[in-house]
C-alpha cells in the first residue's frame, strides 16, 4: 500500500509556559482545594472594585483558579470573557498584566474550544487596543501607568508579554483571530516585541512563537510582508548572543522565515534557506544532557530558602479578608482604596528559576529545530488528525494497481528536495546530527532531573526530542538518496543503531509516542535497504518483537507500520533460500492482523503485505500452502467486502476508500493466483 506517510508538525500553542507563571512547582495555596468561599461569580464581581490592588489580586486569583480545568466551566457560565475583557484596558498597568495573564491561562488550560469561544465573544477588540498601547509605550524605558502613577514593578513589556502569549493561543485555535491579526496589521507589533531581545526575553520569545503560528498557511499575511520586515527577522537570526533562550528565539524566528520563504526575492532564497538551516544546525549542536548537568550544578550555588521562607513565599499577599471588606475607608488612605499588606502580588506564583528556564529553552529549541526539519522534508501538508486517521499509503496515486508501486523492483520516492534545501542539509551535516539526537537521553541528566520536583518535567522533554528526531529521520529517509545518508555502510550502521534502541530497554515499546516514531523510521530504512538490495542487519525475529508490540498499539499508524515492516521483511526473504519457517511465521502474523484488527486501513495494509510476501518463489509457495493461506483468504474475502460496504463511507476518507477498493481488487486477483498455483502443483 505504499510508503509510510510523512509527518508534519505545527507549533503547539499551549506549551511551553502555556500558563502565566511556572506550573512545574505548586505553591501551598495551589495544593489546597478550589476556594469555595470565592466562587466564580463572586470573584468576577470583585473586578468592579474601585481599589486597583483588589482588582489586580482578583485577576491573579482567577489566573490560578482557571489552571484547574474543572473550574473553567463555572467561569465560562459567569461570562468571564465579558467581565475580564475591560480589565485589559484598566487604568492600572498592574491590573492589565494580571488580567492578560488570567485570560492567557484560560486560553491555555481551556484548549481550542475555549479559545474559539473567547474570539466569538470579541476578546480580540480589547486585546488589539492593548497591544497597540503597549507598542506605543515601548519607547519609554520606564513607563507610567495610564492614571499617572509610576509603574515601579509592572513595566509595559511585562503586560505585552502576557498579551502576546494570549494572542498566540487565540490565533492557533481560531481562523477568525488570524483574520483580525491580518486586518489590524499586528505583524509590526510582533516585530517590535521581537526586537526587545535580550532585555525582555520572555516578551521576545512569546512574540516569536506567535509569529511562527500566524505566518503558517496564511497567504493573506504573506501578501503584506515587506522587505524591511524580513530584514528584522534576518537581523535577529544573525545575533551572536549564545545563551539557550537566544537559541530558542533564533530557532523560532528561523521557522517564521521558512514560512515566509515564498515572498523572499528569488535571488536571496538560497541564502535565506542556508541561514535557516544554519540556525537549526547550531541548535542541534548543543549537548543537552551536559548543559542540563551544568545548569543543575550552577543552581546548587544559589542560596536556598528555608522551609519557613518557602511557606511564606507561597502565601498570597492580599488576604481574603481584604477582598470581603466593606466600603468603609481606613484612616490615612485615599477614597476608594483598601489597606493591603503589600503592593506586590508576585508571590501568588512560584519564583522563577533561571537555570530551569534556560534548560527548558534549550530543549524546546532543539525540539522546534527537529520539527522544522521534519516539515522541510515533507511535501504533503496533512493536519495532525489526518496523520492519525489516514493510512500510511493514501498518496495521490493510490488508485494505481499494486504492481505500480514498484518499477523494476525499485520503490518509488515520493519527492525530491529542492537543490537549495538538499545542499544546506548536507553542508551542515544535518542527517548525522538528527541521528545523534535519536539516542536515549543522557542517563546522568535524567537522574538529576528526576531527583528534583521542579526539574522532573524535563525528562519528558528529553524523550520528546528523541521521538522528534526519529520522526525527522523517517522523513529524511524518504527524501534523501543513499549517498546523502552516508552510503551503504552508514545505512547498515543506522540499522544496528535502531535495533539497539528497540531492544535496549524492555519497557520502551510500551510508550506509544516512541513506538510510532521508531516504527516509522525502521520501516523507511527497510524500504531503502530493500530497494537498493542492501543486506538488512536486523533479524526477522528482532523485527517480529517490534511488530508484535506495534499491533497491540492503539495508534492506527503504528499498526500500519508494523505490518508494513513485516511485508518488506518477508518480500526480501522470499527471494532467498532456507527461509520457509520464517516466512510461515510472518504469514501467521499477517493473517492474524488481517482477520482481527478493527481498522480496515490496517487490514488493507496487512493484505497488501501478504501479497508482497507470497507473490513469488518456491519457498513462499510452500509456506503459503502450509499455513493454508488460500483457504484463510477465501474465507475472509466476503467478510472484507461486507465490512467495506458497512463501514467504508461512514468511517473512512475518499482517499482511504480508494486504497481499500484497490486492495479488494488485488485480493480477488491474489486468490485466483494462489488457486492457479495449487492446480499446477496437483497436476
Amino acid at each position: 500500500m505504499g510508503k509510510t506517510k510523512m509527518k508534519r508538525f505545527k507549533p503547539n500553542p499551549f506549551a511551553p509556559a502555556g500558563v502565566s507563571g511556572s506550573t512545574s512547582m505548586r505553591s501551598v495555596e495551589e495544593e489546597e482545594e478550589l476556594d469555595d468561599d470565592s466562587p466564580a461569580g463572586e470573584l468576577l464581581e470583585k473586578l468592579q472594585n474601585p481599589c486597583a490592588d483588589i482588582r489586580e489580586y482578583t485577576c491573579a486569583r482567577i489566573a490560578k483558579m482557571v489552571q484547574h480545568k474543572q473550574a473553567i466551566p463555572s467561569f465560562l457560565e459567569k461570562d468571564i470573557v465579558r467581565c475580564m475583557g475591560p480589565m485589559l484596558l484598566d487604568q492600572s498597568l498592574a491590573v492589565r498584566e494580571a488580567a492578560a495573564g488570567a485570560l492567557r491561562n484560560l486560553s491555555a488550560c481551556g484548549g481550542h474550544e475555549v479559545c474559539d469561544d473567547m474570539v466569538k465573544q470579541d476578546i480580540m477588540t480589547p486585546l488589539v487596543i492593548l497591544l497597540r498601547e503597549c507598542s506605543a509605550g515601548f519607547d519609554s524605558s520606564r513607563v507610567n501607568s495610564p492614571n499617572g502613577k509610576s509603574a515601579s514593578k509592572n513595566c509595559i513589556e511585562d503586560v505585552a508579554s502576557e498579551a502576546v502569549h494570549l494572542l498566540w493561543n487565540l490565533c492557533e485555535s481560531s481562523s477568525t483571530a488570524v483574520s483580525v491579526f491580518n486586518k489590524e496589521n499586528l505583524l509590526h507589533i510582533l516585530l517590535r516585541c521581537l526586537q526587545k531581545f535580550p532585555t525582555h526575553k520572555e516578551l521576545s520569545v512569546s512574540a516569536a512563537y506567535c509569529l511562527q503560528t500566524v505566518t503558517e498557511d496564511n497567504p493573506e499575511l504573506l501578501n503584506t510582508v515587506s522587505a524591511p520586515e524580513l530584514q528584522v527577522l534576518e537581523s535577529i537570526m544573525q545575533s551572536s548572543v549564545s545563551d539557550t533562550e537566544s537559541i530558542l528565539l533564533r530557532t523560532l524566528v528561523s521557522g517564521s522565515l521558512w514560512n515566509l520563504k515564498s515572498v523572499i526575492p528569488s535571488n536571496s532564497q538560497a541564502d535565506s534557506i542556508n541561514a535557516v538551516i544554519r540556525i537549526l544546525s547550531s541548535a542541534l549542536d548543543v549537548d543537552a544532557g551536559q548543559m542540563i548537568l551544568q545548569l543543575k550544578e550552577a543552581e546548587k550555588h544559589i542560596p536556598a530558602l528555608s522551609v519557613d521562607a518557602e511557606m511564606e513565599e507561597a502565601k498570597p499577599v492580599v488576604s481574603d479578608d481584604v477582598l470581603n471588606e466593606g466600603d468603609g475607608m481606613d484612616e490615612g488612605l485615599k477614597p476608594g482604596r483598601r489597606k493591603v499588606k503589600n503592593d506586590d502580588i508576585s508571590d501568588l506564583l512560584p519564583p522563577k528559576n533561571v537555570e530551569l528556564r534556560q534548560a527548558e529553552a534549550l530543549l524546546i529549541g532543539q525540539q522546534t529545530a527537529l520539527e522544522l526539519i521534519v516539515n522541510m522534508c515533507c511535501s504533503e501538508e496533512p493536519s495532525d488528525d489526518e496523520w492519525e486517521d489516514q493510512s500510511s499509503s493514501d498518496d495521490s496515486d493510490v488508485c494505481m494497481e499494486h504492481a505500480a508501486y514498484e518499477i523494476n523492483g525499485q520503490l518509488l520516492s515520493p519527492l525530491c528536495l529542492s537543490a537549495e534545501v538538499h545542499s544546506a542539509l548536507m553542508n551542515y551535516d544535518i542527517p548525522k546530527k538528527v541521528i545523534d539526537k535519536t539516542a536515549f537521553p543522557n542517563n546522568a541528566a535524567v537522574d538529576v532531573c528526576l531527583s528534583s520536583p521542579s526539574w522532573r518535567s524535563l525528562e519528558k522533554r528529553m524523550q520528546k526530542i528523541q521521538c522528534r528526531a526519529l520522526t525527522c529521520l523517517h522523513n529524511m529517509l524518504s527524501v534523501l538518496d543513499v549517498e546523502g545518508l552516508g552510503g551503504v555502510s552508514a545505512l547498515q550502521a543506522l540499522a544496528q543503531h535502531l535495533s539497539q534502541l528497540v531492544f535496549s530497554q524492555t519497557e520502551i515499546l510500551k510508550q506509544e509516542e516512541f513506538l510510532e516514531a521508531i516504527s516509522s523510521a525502521v520501516r523507511s530504512l527497510l524500504q531503502i535497504l530493500a530497494s537498493k538490495n542492501i543486506p538488512q542487519c536486523i533479524t526477522p525475529e528482532q523485527l517480529m518483537t517490534l511488530c508484535e508490540a506495534g499491533v497491540r498499539c492503539s495508534i492506527v499508524s503504528v499498526r500500519v507500520n508494523a505490518v508494513g515492516i513485516m511485508g518488506i521483511t518477508g518480500s526480501v526473504l522470499a527471494k532467498e533460500t532456507n527461509v520457509m519457517e520464517t516466512l510461515k511465521m510472518i504469514g501467521h502474523f499477517l493473517l492474524q492482523v488481517t482477520t482481527k484488527d478493527p481498522s480496515l486501513v490496517v487490514t488493507g495494509e496487512a493484505l497488501d503485505a501478504l501479497f508482497d510476501v507470497f507473490a513469488d518463489g518456491k519457498e513462499a509457495e510452500e509456506a503459503a500452502t502450509q499455513i493454508k493461506l488460500l483457504q484463510a483468504l477465501k474465507t475472509f474475502q466476503p467478510v472484507f467486502k461486507a465490512r467495506l460496504r458497512k463501514e467504508g463511507r461512514l468511517s473512512y476518507s475518499p482517499d482511504q476508500l480508494c486504497v481499500l477498493d484497490n486492495v479488494k481488487m488485488n485480493l480477488r486477483r491474489f486468490i485466483a493466483y494462489q488457486e492457479a498455483i495449487q492446480k499446477t502443483c496437483l497436476s
